[in-house]
């Protein structure tokens, strides 16, 4: 598995936690919701700051979107 399905699984997995759709954490995070779909999938690669962005939407630290 490649980072960016790794970081796309851990967004989806936290957003789910914490009952959040796609649509309240893309207005969270300023992003557009068919972005987070690609980031969620794996198939965009989300630069730094729209990942800083992301997590500061989930309310989480940004190296959670990294873990295993």
């Amino acid at each position: 598995m490649d980072v960016r399905q790794r970081i796309g699984q851990n967004v989806q997995r936290i957003r789910r936690a914490k009952g959040l759709s796609q649509e309240e954490l893309s207005h969270r995070a300023d992003i557009h919701q068919t972005y987070l779909s690609g980031v969620e999938s794996g198939k965009r690669n989300p630069s730094a700051l729209v990942l800083e962005r992301i997590a500061k939407g989930l309310g989480v630290d940004i190296g959670e979107l990294f873990k295993r």
